[in-house]
């Protein structure tokens, strides 16, 4: 009787072709699943590293201030220049982890769906993804072996290029790390003077000579008349419908934000963002003036350079003539800078469709976003030491000695 029934159901020019169970479909949203945690995963590991590369410099900085104030002391003699130079090597590393390896392997995985002819999983999508990483792996490399014929045909020059881990990908990240510091001084002027705005619409301003009361008023009845509307229109005027709800979305924001302003204590209001603009007024005008006098000093005294700069080692000497109070000044001018740059960044028109929104963020978009701060953050100890606000030179004698040695190649190899 089985027999049958199948043939009976197989014949016939009219018979309806099998559709996909609902264990297959629920298994591809098992998969789907899987690929976006794992991504999602990766993702937030690389916004780990660099908000631990963006607090290492006031860390470093910090430690400086605590070894000069307690020499002696026996409680933090663990904290010392050779611990502070291991974590700048473990942030260089797993930045270059994460640039190089995790975040291209998240995007390729999250749009992998195996090669044809292979049993559909999670194996035959890191299998792809494996490939596909080195097939770019093998493309960047001959982009940069032809790029080094090109600019610098010498032996010295091409057998570098062997030397992956202590020349390659050090000279790799620093050329990463010179693209985030020229968007970083694309970015931080547009954030200083957005970073007002922003603040702006954050906190709540003071109300001088307006009624609350009569503006919310008003606006509630706009809001009702609006709605009236809407519920007098018949469904096939969509167009006019579509304008009447956005109207209305935007009446009911603004009647949020006034009634929150309503809702303000008197100290918040006249209290709090005077302050606040008049913090950022004075934050914003010492950066200004620092970066000037750096670019001054630059102009003139050519030992000013970083590249001839050996400052002292952890623990020698202060950062500032003001002691603590201008290395915590430091501190707050670079965490300042840090969040003007990504204020700046997604102000910029480019980079504005990069904003993250609640709930309506797909995983390539913050896969972007987790690059792009990696970048930023890289490029800020860099552009720090660019602009005079920090000078430790982590490295002890001995080490400088070790790894300025000349390599067979005839390159120097200093980390």
């Amino acid at each position: 009787m089985r027999e049958d029934g199948r043939a009976g159901r197989g014949v016939g020019a009219g018979a309806a072709l099998p559709q996909p169970s609902a264990g297959v479909h629920d298994e591809q949203e098992d998969e789907d699943a899987i690929v976006n945690r794992i991504s999602l995963f990766l993702s937030t590991f690389t916004l780990a590293v660099s908000a631990g590369a963006v607090l290492l410099l006031p860390f470093s900085i910090i430690s400086n201030e605590i070894l000069l104030s307690f020499p002696q002391n026996y409680y933090i003699q663990w904290l010392n220049g050779s611990l502070i130079h291991g974590l700048w090597n473990l942030a260089s590393l797993f930045s270059n982890l994460c640039l190089f390896v995790l975040m291209p392997f998240a995007f390729f995985f999250l749009e992998s769906e195996g090669f044809a002819g292979l049993k559909k999983g999670i194996r035959a999508r890191i299998l792809e993804t494996v490939v596909m990483l080195v097939l770019l792996a093998l493309l960047i490399l001959g982009i940069v072996w032809v790029a080094s014929a090109l600019i610098d045909n010498d032996a010295a020059s091409m057998e570098s290029l062997y030397d992956l881990w202590e020349f390659y990908l050090p000279y790799l990240y620093s050329c990463i790390s010179l693209m985030g510091c020229l968007l970083l001084l694309l970015c931080t002027p547009v954030g200083l003077s957005r970073m007002f705005t922003v603040m702006g619409q954050l906190l709540v301003k003071p109300t001088i000579l307006e009624d609350l009361d009569e503006q919310i008023y008003i606006i509630t009845l706009e809001e009702e008349a609006l709605q009236r509307r809407l519920n007098g229109l018949s469904s096939s005027v969509d167009y006019n419908i579509m304008d009447l709800e956005q109207e209305l979305e935007n009446v009911k924001t603004l009647k949020t934000k006034l009634e929150r302003r309503k809702k303000a204590s008197a100290w918040e209001r006249n209290l709090v963002y005077p302050a606040v603009m008049v913090l950022l007024l004075i934050e914003t005008s010492i950066s200004v003036l620092l970066v000037a006098c750096n670019i001054l000093c630059l102009l003139v005294d050519e030992t000013a350079m970083p590249k001839g700069t050996r400052g002292p080692g952890i623990g020698n000497a202060s950062l500032s003539a003001f002691g603590f109070v201008g290395a915590a000044l430091e501190i707050i001018l670079i965490f300042y800078l840090m969040v003007s740059s990504v204020v700046g960044f997604y102000s910029l028109r480019f980079f504005g469709n990069f904003i993250p929104k609640k709930d309506d963020t797909t995983m390539t978009k913050i896969i972007g976003n987790c690059v792009s701060i990696l970048v930023l953050s890289s490029a800020l100890p860099v552009m720090s030491r660019t602009l005079g606000l920090h000078k430790l030179h982590l490295s002890n004698t001995s080490r400088d000695s070790e790894t300025s040695k000349a390599s067979a190649n005839g390159h120097h190899k200093a980390l």
